[in-house]
Parts: structure tokens; sequence; C-alpha cells
């Protein structure tokens, strides 16, 4: 039970936070290795103002998918194209390997991105039905180094308001999310932890955390 739950995404173990936080493990700015590192750049007010109007943007077209009428085919659909227009998820998949990334394949590497790509999108979707009547309010911006934060406030019926930072980078001529702090917690360090500690256990073994993965998936769907 220890390693299967090693594996499970953190949002849906650790975090009782809304669907929106469940899009990004997220993504790499630094302390990621050789390689994989995207060099920091001082952030402008421009930057500040696209990131805020950005997470505006996605943050009203998921509470449409949520709240809307459509079939949960229809809203599985509509996060799907969410996730992979708004978030870097081989960003994402990259910084949650860490040090493994190295060690595997070219195959496994390949392998790893298409299970990792199906897990979140599976979570994410399967959460959706939760989440009717959320809403998200945008907070204050604040630049960083490695991009820029902007606080939300994300509340459904029921439950306590929650924290939710989402640290926006340009990524390809365009801004990605690239983190998702829930309540002063970054999902993407937990994340990555989580692997290190599985695939350690395993003896370093890369196979053993695509062969959880892809039970993972099973499971899911």
């Amino acid at each position: 039970m220890q390693s299967r739950r090693a594996v499970l995404p953190i949002v849906v173990r650790r975090f009782a936070v809304p669907v929106f936080a469940a899009l990004v493990f997220a993504t790499l700015v630094f302390a990621v290795g050789p390689g994989l590192v995207r060099p920091a750049r001082a952030q402008s007010p421009a930057d500040t103002a696209a990131a805020v109007a950005f997470i505006r943007t996605t943050g009203q077209q998921l509470v449409n998918v949520v709240n809307g009428p459509g079939s949960a085919a229809a809203k599985n659909a509509g996060l799907t194209r969410i996730v992979d227009r708004d978030v870097d998820v081989d960003g994402i998949a990259k910084f949650c390997l860490g040090r493994f990334w190295r060690l595997a394949t070219p195959a496994q590497r390949t392998q790893y991105e298409h299970l990792f790509h199906h897990v979140l999108v599976l979570n994410v979707t399967s959460k959706v039905g939760d989440y009717t009547g959320v809403t998200i309010a945008i907070g204050r911006a604040v630049p960083r180094a490695e991009g820029v934060v902007v606080a939300t406030t994300v509340t459904r019926p029921g439950q306590a308001p929650a924290e939710v930072d989402w640290l926006v980078q340009e990524i390809g001529g365009a801004p990605k999310i690239v983190d998702v702090i829930a309540e002063g917690t970054s999902l993407r360090l937990t994340q990555r932890s989580d692997y290190a500690s599985f695939i350690s256990r395993h003896n370093d073994s890369v196979p053993a955390l695509l062969t959880a993965l892809q039970a993972q998936a099973a499971r899911a769907g």
C-alpha cells in the first residue's frame, strides 16, 4: 500500500483544494539539473499584467467548464483542452522525475511523459463533479525571478475558501502555469519528492515508477 500511494497525485492524496490545483504538478524553473533549467529573467510590469490576465481568463474558463450544463464527457474534454493549452505538461513531467530523468532511456522518457499526461488528465477530470458551484477571485500579483505569482481565492459551496497561488512563466512565447502553491505548499516540489522516494525505495528503478503509473492509469480509467 505504501508504494501505491506514493505515486498518487498529491492534490488527490494530500490537499482538499479545488480542481484547479490539480492542473499543475507543475514544471521546472530551477534546481532540476543540466539541460532542464529554464533561465530566469527579470519580470516587467507588462509580464505581471499579462500573468494576471492569463490567470483570470484561464480561471473563468475552468469555472465555466465545471459549472456548465454539459455532460461529464464534454466537461472532461474541456478540462483536457485547458490542461494541454495552459500547462507545460512536459516540463511538469521532467521536474517531477528530477535527477532520475537523466537515468531514464529515451524510450522510458517517452513512456513516462505519456503516462504522466494520462494520469494527470484522469485525476483532473475525475474530480470535476465535486466542484460544482466553484468560484475564483483574483488577488495581488508578485513578480519573482522565476515568474509571476498570482494569488487567488477559490471557493465552493459548503467549503472554506482555499488560497491558491499560481506561478506563471512565459514559455515558447506564451504564458504557462508552472507551479501551484496550495495553502503555502508547492505542489511541484512535493510531487517530485514523492516520486524520488518511490524510485529510491525500488533500487533507483525508473521502470518501477512506469509500472506503478500504468497501474494507476488502469485503476483511474
